[in-house]
Parts: structure tokens; sequence; C-alpha cells
């Protein structure tokens, strides 16, 4: 299988799907194409994919000099080279150098990743591993109808799915464990949660960036409901008007904001969720009581 952007014919390959997008990586080593426990269950086959990512493994991989979008302030950074984005991981541990580098086209659809062999020193590497499984699908999202959320998205075994937004500490943990306790409940995941327009509605996909509750599910459901999180001391259901509640979302979407474009997209689309998907905001009590609320609503 050949990869344009880089000319090198690879031996090995295998692809996973993410909310809906497909990725395929191809490498001339069998170990780079052996995704890690978070990315196993995502595992994908197909004829065609969204994103194809060619690993290739350097001497030593030096800083890009120019250029710079962002800085995550931790382990990446963004660069713009002109006909591509560059993605540089580096942490301290790994050397000065980054320790990877994913060079992509501006419509995120091909890709060369870049190892070091500096910094793994022949250790064991996982070219995929977080957080560059995430920034890829994230951005490539950007392309697409579609955004992820934080949030957890619980389906209950009459197929209704229902979506629960909310920073850290707001109460999405103790939300799905309120549901697992009560009922059958399938969670797709209890952190992170891909929201897409399709031809037959909205549906929303697990993603293998889970929470402490650790549920993290490669399926997909209609979205019936979003619920905005926060603690009360009654369970309180509000109906949101559309622009607070594209307001509500956003602050709780990843978006790379280092483009207008990309923000201009992601607000283009919850203004068009929020017409089709009703919005609450729920303050809630942490007890049966919270899920009793929901099952009583009656739109």
């Amino acid at each position: 299988m050949l990869n344009e952007s880089s000319g090198v014919r690879a031996s090995f390959r295998d692809q996973f799907e993410i909310g809906g997008v497909c990725v395929r990586v191809q490498s001339e080593r069998r170990e780079d194409v052996a995704f890690g426990p978070s990315l196993t269950a995502f595992r994908a086959q197909s004829e065609t994919c969204d994103v194809d990512i060619q690993v290739q493994w350097a001497p030593r991989i030096s800083r890009t000099a120019r250029g710079q979008l962002f800085d995550s302030g931790s382990v990446w950074q963004l660069f713009d080279s002109g006909d591509r984005f560059e993605f540089e991981f580096t942490v301290t541990n790994l050397g000065l150098n980054p320790y990877k580098r994913l060079l992509i086209d501006r419509d995120f659809s091909c890709a060369t990743l870049q190892m070091s062999e500096e910094a793994f020193g022949g250790r064991p590497a996982d070219p995929l591993d977080y957080p560059l499984d995430e920034l890829l699908i994230m951005h490539r999202l950007t392309q697409e109808r579609a955004l992820e959320l934080h949030g957890s998205g619980i389906v209950r075994a009459n197929g209704i799915g229902n979506l629960f937004v909310g920073h850290s500490g707001a109460g999405k943990s103790t939300t799905t464990r309120l549901w697992a306790e009560r009922e059958e409940v399938d969670v797709l995941s209890d952190d992170r949660i891909i929201v897409r327009a399709e031809s037959g509605g909205v549906r929303m996909y697990g993603t293998p960036w889970h929470g402490e509750a650790m549920y993290a599910l490669p399926q997909s459901a209609p979205l019936a409901r979003i619920f905005v999180l926060q603690h009360g001391f009654r369970n309180v259901l509000t109906p949101l008007q559309p622009s607070e509640a594209v307001a509500e979302l956003f602050a709780r979407s990843f978006v790379p904001f280092h483009r207008h474009q990309y923000v201009d997209s992601a607000l283009d689309f919850l203004e068009a969720l929020v017409k089709v998907v009703p919005v609450y905001r729920y303050a809630f009590e942490p007890d049966q009581r919270a899920v009793d609320a929901i099952l009583n609503l009656h739109e």
C-alpha cells in the first residue's frame, strides 16, 4: 500500500474508526500497527478510510524553527508550514527533541507520522498513543458535520440516547453510575462523545477517551436529548432557548481554536443541532430521583 505523501511502500496496515472517522495506519514495522488497549476495541474494516497515515522512523527529529500556531503548554505544539500542518510531541523523559511529529495536509486526510529512534532507543512505542489519536479525530471533525463534546452518552434498552454534558466535576460520572445502577444501559463513553449529523438525524458515538468510570464503546445511537449538568438542591429540568443551548454546548466542546474557520464551523453545527435535539439545563441531586426526573420527562 503506497502513501502518496511519502512514496514509501508499507508492509503492514490496520485501521480504526472513531465517531464515524476511519483512520488507516501503515508501516514497514508490524508493531507500529498493533494499536494500544484504548484503540483495540475501535478496530474497523473498511474499503475506504477518511485519513491515511504512514509511520516512518528517523534517527532523530529536530525542532521546527518557525510557524507556530499553538502551544498546548504540555506535550504538543502545532505549526503551519504552508501546505500542511505539523504536530510536534515532546516530553522531558524522552529528550529535548520531539519524540514524534505528525505531518498532515490541510484537510486532515493524508499524513506522515515520524517517530524518533533517538527518543525511544529501541523501547516499545505506540505511534497513535494519546493525545495524538484525539487530536487527529478532533481536527478531522472540522471537515465534517460533527463535533466532540465533554459528556457521557447513555443509551437505554429501547435505543433512546441521552447525552449528559458538563465540565470536569459537573456530575458526568455520578450520572453514569446512577443510570447503570437503575437499568440496563450502554454507556458509549463517560467523558468524550462525538455528535454527528447524518441523513437519518443526529447520532452520538462512543470514544476511547473515557473518564474515571472507564466506559468506552465503539458504538453509536440516535441522540434524543441533551442535558447540561450542574449540581443543585432539587432535580430541575429547564428547557434552553437555542442561543443559550449553543453557548452552553460550545463551552463544553473540543474545538481547535487556532483557526477561526474551525470555530465558525463548530458554531454553525451547534446552531443546526439545537434545532432538532432538545437541550435542557439539569440541576440535579446525586440519587435515583435524578434518573426518575428524566424518565418522567414528557416533552
